[in-house]
C-alpha cells in the first residue's frame, strides 16, 4: 500500500516561550522487506535558528531544534509518502515460554534490535504486581510465545475501553490499568508491562494507522492521530511480532512506523523544555490517505 501522511501539530502560548529546545521523532522509518519512505519532510514555524539532524540509538532520524526569541505559537507539520509491505502470514515458531530464556541468553548482540533492552524496567514502565497477576491468569505450560502475546492482546483489547477522557500522556501503566479506560498509549504499556513481567521482551511502537469511514459515510480530513502498538520477541527464528491491543490484530498494511523504543518515552514525537509561564494549547491532526496507484 502506498500513502500520503501529514501531521500538523499547533502549540499555543498563554505567555511567550523562548529558550526552547525541542527534540522531534515524526518521519517514518525506512524498514527492510516492511515499509520504505519514499520522500519525507518537517517544517517548523517560526524557523529554528539552530536545528541539528542526527539519527539516535533506536535508528531513529530525529531533529534537534532551537527557538531563542520569543513566540507565542508553534507550528510543527510533517509530510511523507510510504510505500506499506504486506507481511507473508507464517507458521508459529516460537518457543514455548519455559525455553524463552535460554534463547534470551543465546542472544549476545546488544544493538538496537536485541531483546536485552526490551526485557526489565523502562523510564515508564516499572514492575508492578497487578499487572502481573493478569498476566498470568490465562497461562497455560505449553503455550508458545507467540501464543501468549496474542492471548494478552485479545485480553486486553475485550478487558479494557477505549476512552480518550480518562487518561493523559503522563497516566501511569498502573492507573491505566486500576481504570481499565484510556487509548492506545494505556494499552501498549499495560501490555509490554504484562508480557516483560513473563520475561518476555516487548517494546513500543510509535506510528500512524489509515483509519476507514463507516459504509456511506466520508473520511474526516485531519481526523486521525498518532496510533501506538507492541513488539514482542518471539525467539531467536521468529523474531519481532507486532501486535495491536486496541484493535486486537496485527499490525499489517495500514500500521506506518515511525518508531522503535522501550516505552513512550524513547519515541516521544516532540519533547523539550521551554521558559515560559501559565498554560498552553495543543492540537494534532494527522492524515493517512491511500494513494492510487
Amino acid at each position: 500500500m502506498l500513502y500520503d501522511v501529514s501531521l500538523h501539530l499547533a502549540y499555543r502560548y498563554e505567555a511567550q516561550a523562548s529558550g526552547a529546545h525541542h527534540m522531534l521523532r515524526l518521519l517514518p522509518l525506512s524498514l527492510p522487506d516492511r515499509q520504505r519512505l519514499i520522500a519525507g519532510a518537517v517544517t517548523i514555524s517560526p524557523e529554528p535558528d539552530e536545528l541539528m539532524n542526527f539519527v539516535d540509538f533506536f535508528r531513529h532520524p530525529a531533529s534537534h531544534a532551537i527557538l531563542r526569541a520569543p513566540h507565542e505559537k508553534l507550528d510543527i507539520r510533517m509530510q511523507a509518502r510510504v510505500m506499506v509491505q504486506p507481511q507473508p502470514i507464517t507458521a508459529d515458531f516460537s518457543p514455548i515460554l519455559d525455553r524463552l530464556p535460554q534463547e534470551i541468553a543465546e542472544t549476545w548482540t546488544l544493538d538496537a534490535e536485541s531483546p536485552h533492552h526490551f526485557i526489565g524496567t523502562s523510564p515508564r514502565l516499572p514492575r508492578d504486581k497487578d499487572i502481573a497477576a493478569y498476566a498470568r491468569q490465562e497461562l497455560k505450560p505449553s503455550m508458545t510465545v507467540r501464543q501468549v502475546g496474542e492471548k494478552l492482546c485479545s485480553r486486553i483489547y475485550h478487558d479494557f475501553k477505549y476512552d480518550a477522557d480518562a487518561t493523559t500522556v503522563d497516566t501511569s501503566p498502573a492507573e491505566a490499568f486500576s481504570k481499565k479506560h484510556g487509548v492506545c498509549q494505556d494499552f501498549t504499556h499495560v501490555m509490554i508491562t504484562a508480557l516483560r513481567s513473563l520475561g518476555i521482551p516487548a517494546g513500543y511502537v510509535s506510528g500512524f494507522l489509515r483509519t476507514i469511514p463507516p459504509p456511506g459515510k466520508e473520511r474526516l480530513e485531519g481526523a486521525d492521530a498518532m496510533h501506538a502498538w507492541v513488539r514482542v520477541w518471539c525467539g531467536k527464528t521468529t523474531g519481532w511480532v507486532e501486535l495491536d491491543p486496541t484493535n486486537n490484530i496485527p499490525a499489517g498494511t495500514d500500521h506506518i512506523v515511525v518508531g522503535y523504543g522501550r516505552d513512550y518515552s524513547d519515541v516521544a514525537p516532540v519533547i523539550g523544555v521551554l521558559k515560559t509561564y501559565g498554560k498552553h494549547k495543543t492540537d494534532q491532526a494527522v492524515d493517512v490517505i491511500p494513494v492510487k496507484q
